[in-house]
């Protein structure tokens, strides 16, 4: 089963930006799609990007749009989220996971989750 080991969260003031990181230790990185998942206190855990195993298909939720951006280095074992005009609403902890398809983004390990990294947003 792959680890997961996300890093880069923190408190941010609205309009400030983060780049999250999740590193992989499984070797079969290259072989997935990848995204990343937030969970904001009393809701449920909401998909808001995803990227192919290639980088040739990104999918991006319309409240991250614009804002978020994903990549990945296959190299490295690794796939970034670089957040954007932060807003107080993304406050959340933010998980990666690896996908059975881009969209929509569906976990391949659904009881699998890494131990996530907190975002904070100040208004």
């Amino acid at each position: 089963q792959v680890q997961l080991v996300e890093s880069g969260g923190g408190l941010v003031q609205a309009g400030g930006s983060l780049r999250l990181s999740c590193a992989s230790s499984g070797r079969t990185f290259s072989n997935y799609h990848w995204g990343w998942f937030r969970q904001a206190p009393g809701k449920e855990r909401e998909a808001i990007t995803a990227i192919s195993f290639n980088g040739d298909r990104t999918y991006y939720a319309d409240f991250v749009k614009g804002r978020f951006t994903i990549s990945r280095d296959n190299s490295k074992n690794t796939v970034y989220l670089q957040m954007n005009s932060l807003k107080p609403e993304d406050t959340a902890v933010y998980y990666c996971a690896a996908l059975i398809r881009v969209y929509p983004p569906q976990p391949l390990f659904p009881d699998y989750w890494g131990q996530g990294t907190q975002v904070t947003v100040s208004s």
